[in-house]
């Protein structure tokens, strides 16, 4: 789930990065992953004040961290946001035909082109800006979208292009003090944490795709886990009484509205 992020923003980030005049890095300090088995909460769609007894939440980079949990900032940083396109420079946009290649799953998202030095090394730049202010609004986390856009661009990208940019951005939220999260990808998980260095995952549908333990193998009990009220293969009570079910499972709406917003679900397990 992605929000639109104004482009005003998004353009600031771009040239700061570009020009080296994104604020400073945090000091590196030790790097804490979301406590294991937490109770959890994800707001991307609209950041409101955590349940009770919630001790984790996600919101987007664009929202303020939630104040007296632990707080983890989600990134895009595999393809652009809507409304971003005009922003990102060029030589990052991946074209087939002179054409941008768009997300199949999202027709108003392109694809970022992880395949050369040159716009890998772009690209991190933009998103490092994007860690730093992270770090700089209080969080403690960040989690990576779209790690496997690869697999979606008829071999024109591949896995060691989007794990070299990941590395980097690991790296990156490390020396802001930041944990960094794998975001879905389950198949590529081992990949993932020992080449690129992930420290915990945030995973959709995991119970739906019958995909977690590929997760817990690697992360144990570092897994953020949501699964949404319109594909549960099974009663959400069946789910959490899995063994293979992360302990900090939550059951959302799909369009995760804020909560007293019509449509609204938040269960955890």
């Amino acid at each position: 789930m992605r929000q639109r992020v104004p482009a005003s923003a998004v353009l600031a980030l771009v040239l700061a990065a570009l020009t080296g005049c994104a604020a400073p890095a945090a000091s590196e300090s030790a790097v804490t992953a979301p406590p294991a088995g937490a109770a959890f909460d994800y707001q991307l769609g609209a950041a409101y004040p955590p349940p009770d007894g919630v001790d984790v939440v996600a919101r987007d980079r664009t929202a303020p961290a939630a104040d007296g949990v632990y707080s983890v900032c989600y990134l895009n940083a595999f393809q652009t946001q809507p409304g971003e396109l005009d922003v990102w420079p060029e030589n990052t946009l991946l074209r087939a035909d002179g054409e941008p290649v768009i997300d199949p799953d999202w027709p108003d998202e392109v694809i970022l082109d992880t395949s050369t030095e040159t716009a890998r090394t772009t690209i991190v730049g933009i998103v490092s800006g994007w860690i730093e202010q992270c770090a700089h609004d209080g969080y403690s986390a960040v989690e990576f979208d779209n790690l496997d856009t690869f697999t979606r661009t008829d071999g024109a990208l591949t896995l060691e292009d989007n794990l070299a940019v990941a590395r980097e951005l690991v790296a990156a939220s490390h020396r802001a003090g930041l944990a960094a999260g794998q975001k879905n990808a389950a198949e590529y998980t081992h990949e993932l944490h020992d080449a690129a260095g992930f420290d915990f995952a945030v995973a959709e549908e995991c119970a739906a795709f019958d995909e977690c333990d590929a997760y817990a193998d690697v992360y144990g009990a570092h897994v953020l886990a949501i699964e949404y009220v319109d594909a549960l293969p099974r009663p959400f009570a069946d789910v959490c009484a899995d063994a293979a079910t992360p302990r900090s499972t939550i059951l959302r709406d799909r369009d995760l509205v804020a909560a007293g917003q019509p449509g609204y679900v938040y269960e955890r397990c």
